[in-house]
């Protein structure tokens, strides 16, 4: 946020500037789709909602967890190989379940970004609308199905 001078020469933050609603109707589709309905859109939106939620509290468990095993870690006294073997490898598993969870978190929070920007439904790659049909199956999607094809070929 920017700061700036009030007239009494004390600092004042400015405020952000207003989002601008989108209409449903705006967001991008493919030639031959009907366009997005406020109910298509209210659905997206609560899909990707419901999965941020969920996936803020599979993080919060993942860390209750990790916290847990690493206090545990500490008083190896009297465990063999096999013991310290297991703790490492469930610790290293929570790790990657949080990691998981994080980065879908923030595909997650991009993609209701994108819905409130207008930019949903829009290839991030070559700018061409993505399809109504794919965003509605994988709502957090970024690129079209070339683009994307493209992408995982490349070694």
């Amino acid at each position: 946020m920017a700061t700036k001078k009030s007239a009494t020469g004390q600092s004042a933050t400015a405020a952000p500037p207003a989002r601008v609603p989108v209409e449903p109707g705006e967001l991008a589709v493919r030639s031959g789709e009907d366009p997005w309905t406020p109910e298509e859109v209210a659905q997206a939106r609560g899909e990707l909602t419901a999965e941020a939620d969920m996936l803020r509290a599979e993080i919060s468990a993942a860390e209750e967890a990790l916290t847990g095993l690493m206090r545990d870690s500490g008083d190896g006294a009297g465990d063999d190989q096999a013991d310290t073997g297991t703790k490492n490898v469930t610790r290293e598993h929570e790790l990657a379940l949080a990691t998981n969870a994080r980065e879908r978190l923030y595909q997650t929070e991009r993609a209701l970004g994108r819905i409130d920007a207008g930019t949903y439904g829009l290839c991030e790659n070559c700018g061409n609308p993505i399809g109504k049909a794919r965003m509605q199956a994988f709502p957090r999607a970024t690129l079209c199905v070339d683009c994307k094809q493209k992408q995982e070929r490349r070694p």
